[in-house]
């Protein structure tokens, strides 16, 4: 059965200044890397729908969401914090890349895929309920799930967070919530300096010292993640896949390759 590749050009329309590391280009080396590998004629392309607010109103307050419109700039760049901005294409590319997750819970709901990759920016799992941060707007990931359990009706779902950041947005949004079970990596201390204090008893935070590798993640997989996960036995599983924890990254000191997330996957 085919992948669901879903994506939209109105995210290649967000940008947030000259220099700044989550760029365009990022979606523009998924197409390439698709198209040079041969794997791109074997994935199915869905364009992402618009999230509508009932979608966002499941995990993020209504005037946080009015706040975010009103911010959206004509023309310019406008800071939301020091490292999160919107420019003209920002608010199309938010609604967009959190319409993906749900156009890929409904296809998989379906029936007409076993899996959905969503190729859009801006990312998610900093947004909390109330603040946009670390260059997130809506948390995509929990719009996703969210709308697995209150459209579809699903009773357990699974966040699987990998990323060199702690998805702290994500954890404030399901934190006690008994019909999620999340799980994560993240360096620490890093960025946003979280996950470790008391967290809530469906969430497994794994945090690494940096220097840690290949041989570290893969034990927290096996001894640590698939155990949690195999006695929550979840009925769909939602990956916030973030590479940035790749021994390549200059930005971060995790020193995971490209076969840790294959095999992880």
């Amino acid at each position: 059965m085919a992948t669901a590749f879903i994506t939209h050009a109105d995210c290649m329309k967000h940008d947030m200044g000259t220099y700044h590391p989550e760029c365009p280009t990022r979606l523009a080396a998924i197409d390439d890397q698709l198209i040079s590998s041969g794997i791109a004629p074997y994935l199915d392309r869905h364009d992402a729908p618009v999230a509508d607010d009932a979608h966002l109103e499941r995990v993020h307050p209504r005037n946080y969401i009015r706040a975010i419109r009103a911010a959206a700039p004509e023309e310019g760049i406008v800071h939301l914090d020091p490292d999160t901005a919107m420019n003209h294409g920002t608010l199309a590319a938010a609604l967009r890349a959190a319409g993906a997750g749900v156009l890929a819970v409904d296809l998989l709901m379906e029936g007409k895929y076993e899996n959905a990759f969503c190729s859009v920016r801006p990312p998610g799992h900093h947004a909390t309920r109330t603040r946009a941060m670390g260059f997130c707007f809506f948390n995509n990931i929990a719009v996703a799930a969210a709308h697995a359990l209150e459209a579809h009706g699903l009773e357990r779902v699974a966040v699987i967070d990998w990323d060199v950041h702690h998805g702290n947005g994500t954890e404030e949004i399901f934190a006690g919530d008994d019909r999620v079970l999340m799980v994560s990596i993240f360096q620490h201390p890093f960025y946003p300096y979280s996950g470790t204090d008391f967290p809530a008893h469906n969430m497994v935070n794994v945090p690494l010292p940096a220097g840690a590798g290949s041989q570290q993640f893969r034990e927290v997989v096996e001894k640590v993640w698939l155990p949690a996960l195999e006695k929550f036995q979840p009925q769909m599983l939602f990956i916030s896949a973030g590479f940035d924890a790749h021994v390549e990254d200059d930005m971060a000191m995790l020193r995971l390759v490209d076969q840790d997330h294959g095999w992880t996957t």
